[in-house]
């Protein structure tokens, strides 16, 4: 457990970044990028890193590559990354704390695209929820925090009054931009410096509490011994 929650601890809502925080797709996001960036011309080394949590058409046109058209090379991959779902698996815990949430009360909020996001959860084995912001919602992805608001619109409260969870730089800027709590999951590795803000490494160690008001917290998972 981190050693404090962000205040307030107790939540209307929880917003659940999907690749790298409730399912692991590093390795074949890598797989994909790395051959893009190959064959125009970047070292995927120092490349990858960059790309992660943003939307494909966001970071392509950062890039500012000369001859380059933005949207279809971002349809190139997306269609690339829904062939290769190899290794795409679920975050230890996160199917059992998803199950055991309102499903009125937690949205994804993903910078992929919905046929993208549809595939990985499906190949994860994880629920599609009943509430999900993609790429294809906003015009201008994370760090900026219009996803978030938006994810909280969809479940009728405030950015500020949800927690969200993320795991790397541009979703973390996004959440706090959106007013909302933030809390980081690390399992995915990322080599980013994200400060001292709260962190677990997976949801093997936590659990959902909903009080009688409908607020949310998580606390630590009871042991069971048997």
């Amino acid at each position: 457990m981190p050693s404090a929650f962000p205040d307030p601890n107790q939540y209307a809502a929880f917003l659940f970044d999907m690749d790298g925080t409730i399912l692991s797709s590093t390795a074949s996001a890598e797989r994909v990028w790395g051959a893009w960036a190959e064959r125009h011309g970047l070292d995927p080394v120092r490349f990858l890193p960059t790309m992660h949590g943003k939307r494909g058409i966001d970071t392509i046109r950062q890039l500012g590559l000369p001859g380059i058209d933005p949207v279809a090379e971002s349809d190139k991959i997306t269609k690339a990354e829904i062939d290769d779902v190899d290794g795409v698996v679920a975050i230890p815990g996160a199917a059992e704390f998803l199950a055991a949430l309102p499903p009125e009360r937690w949205a994804i909020v993903t910078s992929s695209t919905k046929p993208l996001a549809l595939r990985r959860l499906g190949a994860a084995g994880l629920p599609v929820p009943r509430f999900m912001v993609t790429g294809d919602d906003v015009t201008i992805g994370k760090p900026n925090p219009q996803c978030y608001i938006l994810g909280a619109e969809v479940l009728g409260v405030r950015s500020a009054d949800c927690l969200v969870f993320e795991d790397v730089e541009a979703g973390v800027q996004a959440g706090e931009a959106a007013g909302a709590s933030v809390l980081v999951i690390t399992a995915a590795g990322h080599k980013q410096d994200l400060g001292n803000r709260p962190s677990i490494e997976n949801y093997t160690t936590i659990s959902p509490e909903i009080a009688g008001d409908g607020l949310m917290s998580i606390v630590p998972r009871r042991q069971i011994i048997g």
